[in-house]
């Protein structure tokens, strides 16, 4: 794969500014668009993997249950592609208000995002959170800042 620096990339960083919005505006439908049907998840929410569209949806309802008002910060983005398959990675958090009120600073995560062109569309058909972790203590690192 070679880095392009002109479409594709523009359209890989583009898809990952509507993910963000979906995100922010609780928009489960719009974010259906942006996800392959066969999508494969691994988040930082249990189980190890969640397989489809609709398991990936039913993590983002769960987040969106627990706000009243979210945010999701990206940064550091770095993206490598083709004409037909990308990816992209970097540094991202989820933060904002409880619904009893209570703001919550989130924690900044690694994120690696999968693309595939489908049909003229670039679809996520992988994506990857993690955090990293004490591999002596056995506990996640969680105030780690980029």
């Amino acid at each position: 794969m070679t880095v392009h620096k002109g479409l594709t990339m523009d359209e890989i960083t583009q898809h990952i500014g509507r993910i963000v919005d979906g995100i922010e505006a609780k928009d489960l439908d719009g974010l259906r668009r942006l996800y392959a049907a066969d999508v494969v998840s691994f988040d930082v929410e249990p189980p190890l993997q969640h397989v489809g569209v609709d398991a990936k949806l039913a993590n983002w309802d769960k987040a969106f249950a627990f706000f009243r008002d979210v945010r999701y910060e990206f940064r550091d983005l770095a993206v490598t592609a083709d004409e037909n398959v990308a990816f992209a990675h970097g540094f991202g958090r989820l933060h904002g208000t409880t619904n009893t009120g209570v703001a919550v600073a989130g924690m900044w995560v690694r994120a690696t995002f999968g693309f595939r062109r489908i049909d003229g569309h670039w679809l996520v058909t992988h994506d990857q959170v993690s955090v990293p972790f004490d591999i002596a203590g056995g506990t996640a690192v969680t105030g780690l800042e980029p």
